[in-house]
């Protein structure tokens, strides 16, 4: 891919092996040592603008209608894939999702100062749009080019589908996408199908998807679209750019962010390291990373001092999205831990649905896996390692609409092992006024209580 404005991206291994690869050619891993890549910028080049100057830009584009810079991740095009062509990008206005006070539920708390980042308010109702908007885009220039491919391919547990399906439709490329039969929301199966994606449902979990899903990307024309590809990961990199730029350019003292195959974590450490490098920000945030107790892979290894990694069988979980025993992101995401003087915390399905229900009831419309962080959250805070006047940002990965029958379940009280304190259920009146007003007026005497 050629270099453009001056500014280039390409492939290198993470393990620091001698080489870089293109951004259009077709790799995955390093051909010394089976590592994965990561995109190496040349920060040199980077360097002919100040700390200033970038943020005026940045903040000149957000939310443009200049194309393509009215994306989240396009208005930051020269940080994220500047050999990619105006008019090959596709976006749908990802990203410059809001980034919510969470006065109430952190007052609740103990934490005045309290955010969450609304991934979920994107096209296709995840940050994984952030990611696929870059993938797709390059894709489509490889092709435009006359490089062979002829479908773009992913494992999903549902939000990496949809997102993949709907960046395909638009780019007029097939999509094909691999999901564990019965264990993704209804949302999330309709929208691949929807998009006209081959939607193949396994009767295995995520990991199987994906032990498959890479033996199929070495069919010739077939590309990989999960993050071990490591294109998605600089797309997914502008969460830590965008919310830094909403408070101001001033760095939050906590991220906690939801970890299931871990891209997004190393993501977010790149997105930090690269506004540190460039001058941008003068000190990291600690990251938390937030996994399910039924898919806790990474929690057992912190725990473990990071003596050892050991893969495992995933048990099912509300968070199903983050449902993955075998990461494959999970050299880089440990890297990133470290870095940032980070730590893992893992949630029950009771822990998850509580701190989901709390949330709500000020405001929010938590998914499932940021109640696995929400519930992180109230176990940092019950330890004092976030204070109560530290910023803390948590990561909502998804919108809770796709997941309303996880939401109908917890409010029925159908959710196994969950005492549901927050449960709030209609209350069935005849058409009669006076009825009416006692339920009302009783209700408003309570809350006054």
């Amino acid at each position: 891919m050629r270099r453009v404005m001056g500014y280039e991206a390409r492939f290198r291994c993470v393990a620091g092996c001698a080489g870089t690869y293109p951004l259009d050619q077709v790799i995955y891993r390093c051909p010394s040592c089976g590592e994965l890549l990561e995109v190496a910028h040349d920060l040199e080049a980077l360097r002919d603008r100040s700390a200033a100057a970038w943020m005026r830009l940045f903040d000149e584009r957000w939310m443009s209608t200049r194309w393509p810079y009215g994306s989240g991740v396009w208005g930051k095009k020269e940080w994220v894939a500047p050999g990619v062509r105006d008019e090959c990008v596709v976006s749908m206005a990802e990203g410059g999702s809001n980034l919510f006070w969470a006065e109430r539920y952190g007052s609740s708390l103990g934490v005045g100062d309290l955010w969450l980042k609304l991934c979920g308010n994107s096209h296709t109702g995840s940050f994984k749009d952030l990611g696929m908007t870059v993938l797709v885009s390059v894709v489509r220039q490889m092709i435009t080019d006359g490089k062979p491919i002829r479908a773009i391919a992913c494992a999903s547990t549902g939000d990496t589908s949809a997102a993949l399906a709907a960046y395909c439709a638009a780019a007029g490329i097939r999509a094909v996408v691999l999901l564990p039969k019965g264990k993704i929301s209804t949302a999330q199966l309709v929208q691949p199908l929807a998009n006209g994606a081959l939607v193949l449902a396994l009767d295995t979990d995520f990991d199987g998807c994906m032990a498959l899903v890479q033996k199929l990307a070495d069919e010739p024309g077939v590309y990989l679209a999960n993050s071990m590809n490591s294109l998605r990961l600089e797309g997914q990199k502008t969460v830590a750019l965008e919310m830094v730029q909403q408070f101001d350019w001033q760095v939050p003292d906590w991220v906690i962010i939801p970890g299931g195959n871990l891209g997004n974590v190393s993501a977010l450490g790149a997105g930090f390291e690269m506004m540190m490098t460039l001058g941008l920000i003068t000190k990291r945030p600690r990251i938390c990373v937030a996994q399910a107790q039924a898919a806790n892979p990474l929690y057992r290894a912190y725990k473990q001092g990071w003596d050892s990694f050991e893969a495992m069988t995933a048990e099912p979980t509300e968070a199903s999205a983050i449902r993955i025993g075998n990461p494959v992101s999970v050299r880089r995401a440990i890297r990133t831990l470290k870095a940032f003087d980070g730590v893992v915390e893992q949630a029950s399905e009771e822990e998850l649905s509580e701190a989901a229900a709390a949330a709500d009831r000020t405001g929010t419309y938590a998914c499932p896996h940021t109640g696995v962080a929400l519930a992180a959250l109230e176990k940092l805070v019950a330890r004092r390692e976030i204070k109560k006047g530290d910023r803390a940002v948590v990561i909502s990965t998804a919108n809770g609409l796709k997941f309303t029958d996880f939401k109908v379940r917890y409010h029925e009280g159908r959710i196994p092992g969950t005492s549901g304190r927050g449960r709030n259920v209609p209350v069935e009146l005849p058409p009669d006024y006076e009825a009416v007003k006692r339920a009302v007026l009783s209700d408003l005497d309570r809350s006054a209580k």
